[in-house]
């Protein structure tokens, strides 16, 4: 394998492994994308991405993690975002899109600002997770999910994936990761239920395969689901390798088609030691232990060091966040480093 080979998932065909990661511009309207991401997106499907995955959408109001985030509840948000599909479409890439749910990260504020949660009447709103737990000090305190609430939930899932398909969008990704509510739901740090949906490793992970089961039912049998995971929390006790493993094997038979591997977020006590590719191990574990396709993120910035993952099979695709905000080009160079000829757009074909 090799980084401009094709990358074929059900019956979507990327024309190389390089996606574009799913990254929050904070820049939304009410939920309703605006020209800021017509040309954040648009501009790395130009730049060459196989796989265009457009930020962590809201599948529900509470569900955003600020009040500038997308979402796709509502026709407003899916007309706009149904003219970002087209255009990613018509250059190329594969459009995508992540459904997400912050939880008990929710109702706060743009990362650039002084203030850390928004409070009710100033814009905020009431958030929920697991259990009555915060996430920190500074972040809303959240009320524990009962059932209907966990049925609401799962149903906005399926919901946005059907709105996603009408949109135009040909992969959808579940959000399980980074401390947002169903990675809240995996790990036992912040899940201390004591019904079906907490305690045991099967109840933690039950809200994730009732949200793919949900979101499968409302896709067509050819286009791809994928789910991004934590695969750890980097904290003793909490979510670790081994139980992400073992959950990726039951979503693998439960129609995933591939892993997008991150880790963290759920907590303030974690403990990374970064580096380049840091995160790359877990997606080559769960490659090889849970018989799936992998995606692998983090600190990837050089080509020659993106071929390798690719090729030594560690995954099947890498995913570039912060460097393609850096270069939106970047698969373009990395094809001239990798001696490799892909085709530009008609309107730049003279600079290649």
């Amino acid at each position: 394998m090799n980084l401009f080979d094709s990358l074929s998932l059900r019956d979507v065909t990327l024309r190389n492994r390089i996606a574009v990661s799913p990254m929050c511009e904070y820049s939304a309207i009410d939920g309703v994308p605006q020209p800021w991401h017509m040309v954040h997106l648009g501009s790395r499907a130009v730049g060459g991405a196989g796989l265009v995955l457009a930020e962590a959408t809201a599948v529900e109001a509470r569900g955003r993690i600020s009040p500038a985030d997308t979402g796709i509840w509502n026709d407003e948000q899916a007309e706009a975002w149904a003219a970002i599909a087209a255009f990613l479409d018509a250059q190329g890439a594969v459009p995508g899109i992540q459904l997400a749910h912050a939880g008990r990260k929710a109702s706060t504020a743009p990362p650039w600002s002084d203030a850390t949660k928004v409070e009710v009447g100033e814009g905020g709103w009431l958030t929920v997770a697991p259990s009555a737990l915060a996430y920190a000090e500074d972040y809303p305190q959240p009320d524990a999910l009962d059932a209907a609430g966990i049925a609401a939930v799962i149903e906005a899932f399926r919901v946005a994936t059907q709105r996603s398909i009408d949109c135009g969008f040909r992969v959808i990704e579940i959000h399980a990761a980074h401390g947002y509510l169903l990675h809240q739901f995996l790990s036992p740090l912040s899940n201390q239920r004591d019904d079906q949906w907490g305690g045991s490793f099967e109840n933690r992970i039950r809200l994730t395969r009732a949200v793919v089961a949900a979101a499968r039912s409302a896709m067509p049998d050819g286009l791809p689901l994928l789910v991004r995971i934590s695969a750890t929390d980097w904290v003793d006790g909490g979510w670790d390798i081994e139980q992400s493993i073992e959950l990726c094997r039951l979503l693998g038979n439960e129609g995933v088609d591939l892993i997008d591997v991150s880790s963290g977020g759920l907590s303030r006590d974690q403990s990374i030691t970064l580096g380049p590719g840091y995160q790359v191990p877990f997606a080559a574990r769960i490659r090889r232990e849970a018989a799936i396709a992998t995606g692998a993120v983090g600190l990837i910035t050089e080509p020659q060091q993106a071929q390798a993952i690719i090729a030594n099979g560690e995954a099947d695709m890498v995913l570039l966040a912060r460097e393609l905000l850096r270069d939106p080009y970047w698969p373009r160079r990395a094809a001239k480093e990798l001696g490799v000829q892909i085709e530009a757009p008609k309107q730049y074909a003279r600079a290649w």
